[in-house]
């Protein structure tokens, strides 16, 4: 598949990049030079990823293979071992489910011939009409975090895929122009905000307080705290994330472009998490991991996600991945009507969530 491609349906591509007689309009339009009128707008990820929720489903495989993946798949542990990992995955994803999840980390492993082996993965997922979540969790400030953002998600990069995830250490704003770059490019982010891990209950649900610039300049240190607004760490990442989404993106979609990482063994609640607020137009989508081996359940979704279950990303991997590559396709058959079954049962208990 050529970086050229048209992205229309689920194919997760995008229009052309500029070319010399073309320039980005306000929104992410592109606009013609020369007196040939205004070109469409780039339709954006959350459009897209709601349409392949309503046409294939909410499951998402990650590939994830791990060494002992690797040796039960009959495979080398090298760069061509994960390389044909990824590929059967890919083929047996395709027309299936909508969504796969390369982990970078198992590819960056080896170099290099790695990362050409993720190229060729990242590829080959977005010519079979996948939707592809590159999980590389990258982040930083300034031109550094811009070049990642081109890396992962500019029309025509060795890594181009349709949404990366990130992390917001150096705070939600040090992420802007990789956001900008998605909202122009059609692509999305997913930004780590209340995660899977039991090492993350400390940081995420620490409670800071935040003030707008114009208080800060105009106040006292002691003055403007008194006014401050409480957040988790985990919260304030989501209300940032929410507000992005809210003043960007195309009048009328259900779904912003940027969205959030939050864990299904979570009690989203306890860390801060509004999940009404979450779920406002545009709502915010979610990348859901910790289902299967880590413990979450499908009939839990509804629970723990409430009012943002319709904009979930419920992200499988080892508990698909373990049925090798002679049982994988029905495994992820299996598994995404599992979950269509149980995303179609009548919300109960939806205050609630699992710990």
């Amino acid at each position: 598949m050529t970086s050229t491609e048209d992205g229309e349906g689920l194919a997760g591509a995008v229009s052309e990049p500029p070319s010399a007689d073309r320039r980005l309009g306000a929104g992410g339009s592109a606009t013609a030079l020369g007196g040939h009128g205004e070109l469409p707008a780039v339709r954006g990820f959350g459009a897209r990823l709601a349409e392949t929720f309503g046409t294939v489903g909410q499951l998402c495989v990650g590939i994830d293979p791990h060494d002992y993946l690797l040796d039960a798949w009959g495979l080398p542990r090298s760069a061509s071992g994960v390389r044909e990992f990824g590929l059967r995955v890919v083929d047996a994803a395709a027309g299936l489910i909508g969504i796969i999840k390369p982990q970078v980390a198992f590819y960056e492993l080896y170099g290099a011939a790695g990362f050409a082996a993720l190229e060729e993965v990242l590829a080959a997922g977005r010519a079979a009409g996948l939707l592809v979540i590159a999980d590389a969790k990258r982040g930083d400030i300034g031109t550094s975090a811009e070049a990642y953002g081109r890396a992962w998600l500019a029309a025509g990069s060795p890594l181009e895929a349709d949404a990366v995830t990130l992390t917001a250490y150096a705070g939600v704003g040090s992420l802007t122009a990789v956001f900008e770059l998605a909202e122009a490019a059609g692509k999305g982010a997913f930004v780590l905000s209340a995660t899977s891990n039991p090492e993350s209950f400390a940081l995420q649900t620490a409670q800071v307080a935040t003030r707008s610039a114009d208080s800060a300049s105009s106040a006292g240190a002691a003055d403007s705290v008194a006014g401050a607004a409480e957040f988790s760490t985990a919260g304030l990442v989501a209300s940032e994330v929410s507000t992005f989404n809210g003043q960007h993106g195309t009048a009328g979609d259900r779904l912003g472009n940027i969205g959030l990482v939050l864990g299904a063994t979570k009690n989203l609640l306890d860390y801060g998490i509004d999940r009404d607020l979450l779920a406002a137009t545009p709502a915010v989508p979610v990348l859901a991991p910790g289902f299967g081996f880590q413990g979450a359940r499908f009939d839990q979704v509804q629970s723990v996600f409430g009012a943002l279950t319709a904009s979930t990303v419920v992200a499988v991997s080892r508990s698909v991945l373990q049925a090798g590559p002679s049982g994988l396709e029905q495994s992820i058959r299996q598994q995404a009507d599992e979950l269509a079954e149980a995303l179609s049962r009548p919300a109960a208990g939806v205050t609630g969530a699992t710990r």
